[in-house]
């Protein structure tokens, strides 16, 4: 079974594979990015709704093909799961499925697109996973059969590699838990398959909290786009061979966690918009691989992956505080092609239970997206302004997914020849122009983020630029000891 392979721009083409005879990542390592052009080169056409590659899904929608839609993700309260408990959760899934889609009716939703993120023993036990997802796959036909509600269901199987330390990627029951996971919820009637994956994330986490340059860049740069260029290519296979969206990933474990840590004042946020931009490449290698879109919620990183390849993209902001705090609210709307809320638990509010609540305020959001557009290009613009405007010249975490700054920092970025060059590209560039609107007073530094910023610069010139040296400077190093190098191809 083979798909056709779907051109972008110049030579820059996202493919799913033969399943029978499928590249996997360390022999896709060794090609050139060739992007010689961006899918979208002018700022005014990164604005939410529309994907010069859309993608069609579920009953009917189509994501980035001129809406906006919702995208619920909901979790269960605190509890075990277990055997014994497994009737329980099973009642929570089949409850909260069944009142999100009645009030996506009761508002008259235009489409919703629902997330089931699973849980690590939902993943562990690929069978758990698999009967959720049918148990969401029938409601969600239900409702479309007897109240023509559109929708989609995007799952995505928990990382359960990173379980044991040093973690095994490539190898081992984790691995084949994860694999068993895709395989099953497939079957069982995903309409996309996603993943937040870790690899590098045991360097990445102990460069973040000592603020080791090199170490994140070797972590994003060159373990997690091996570690994509591997896993993705089996998810995409899984994929066609279920005739599922193999949708796109994350760098929330990696870029996301630096957010956090900035926002309890663990970490410098110029540290943390850098980290934000260096995931670039690790995110694309899983397009390079065959992912089609739309991206994950969590991947704020998710407007330079739509600029280079014209994939649709699921954001989140000001909606996800239900699950982690930010001061990127606005800004990561501006070009969104679904609005996500991250995820939320199965608990009483005062109105409704809690998913129901975000899903209201998600659709409300939709609707004056979907307004704007309606009435036409001013409307769409003015309201993209207010949203960029309000946010980024308090923070540089903002600042740098600025539609300006995303497409200045993707321009540098199409002709570089590997991933690693990407990588390095982005840090270099993401300084560089932090640095600049911090002078001409476009964003508000503090004092320690502004030293910051020389501490990183001097850490930059003093990184070599090959894949080799840099590996063997880590491995001299305490991070050399966190990762096992034959289980990312070196």
């Amino acid at each position: 079974m083979e798909m056709q392979t779907q051109l972008l721009s110049g030579n820059f083409e996202l493919s799913i594979k033969n399943v029978n005879n499928k590249i996997v990542g360390d022999e896709a390592m060794q090609n050139k990015y060739n992007l010689e052009n961006l899918v979208i080169s002018k700022p005014e056409e990164l604005i939410f709704g529309t994907a010069p590659h859309p993608v069609e899904c579920g009953h009917g929608l189509v994501i980035g093909g001129g809406q906006v839609y919702p995208e619920i993700n909901f979790t269960l309260p605190s509890m075990t799961i277990e055997e014994k408990t497994w009737k329980e959760v099973r009642k929570q899934y089949t409850t909260i499925i069944e009142e999100v889609c009645q009030r996506a009716v009761t508002l008259e939703s235009s489409g919703i697109v629902v997330e089931f993120e699973l849980l690590p023993p939902m993943t562990i036990n690929p069978e758990w996973g698999a009967e959720i997802t049918q148990i969401l796959r029938n409601t969600l036909d239900d409702f479309y059969e007897k109240e023509g509600l559109r929708s989609a269901l995007r799952v995505t199987p928990v990382d359960v590699r990173d379980s044991e330390r040093p973690p095994r990627m490539r190898s081992g029951k984790f691995w084949e838990k994860t694999y068993q996971s895709f395989e099953k919820c497939a079957e069982a009637g995903a309409d996309m398959l996603s993943i937040e994956s870790t690899g590098g994330k045991e360097v990445h986490d102990e460069a973040l909290v000592h603020g080791d340059l090199a170490g994140l860049i070797f972590a994003l740069g060159s373990l997690g786009v091996r570690d994509m260029g591997f896993l993705w290519s089996n998810i995409v296979e899984i994929s066609a061979r279920h005739d599922v969206i193999p949708a796109g990933d994350t760098a929330c474990g990696f870029a996301n966690t630096a957010m956090v840590l900035a926002e309890k004042k663990m970490i410098p946020r110029v540290l943390a918009a850098v980290d934000r931009v260096a995931s670039v490449a690790r995110t694309l290698q899983g397009h390079l691989e065959g992912a089609l879109g739309p991206t994950k919620d969590c991947a704020y990183e998710g407007p330079y992956i739509k600029a280079l390849t014209g994939v649709p993209i699921s954001m989140e902001g000001r909606t996800s505080a239900c699950a982690h705090l930010s001061t990127i609210g606005n800004v990561a709307g501006a070009c969104c092609d679904m609005w996500s809320n991250e995820s939320v638990q199965n608990v009483r509010l005062l109105s409704a239970n809690a998913p129901v609540v975000s899903l209201e305020q998600l659709i409300y959001d939709c609707r004056l997206y979907n307004t704007a557009i309606a009435e036409g290009k001013n409307y769409s613009n003015n309201y993209r302004r207010l949203l960029i405007e309000s946010d980024i010249h308090r923070d540089p975490q903002a600042y740098v997914l600025d539609p300006e700054v995303v497409i200045k920092i993707s321009q540098k970025l199409i002709n570089c020849d590997t991933p690693l060059a990407m990588t390095f590209k982005a840090v270099k560039e993401t300084i560089n122009i932090i640095e600049k609107a911090y002078q001409d007073k476009e964003l508000e530094l503090n004092k320690g983020d502004v030293r910051w910023l020389g501490l990183l610069k001097n850490q930059l010139g003093n990184i070599p630029k090959d894949e080799s040296s840099l590996l063997e400077r880590i491995q001299s190093s305490p991070l050399g000891d966190k990762f096992l190098p034959q289980e990312y191809g070196i």
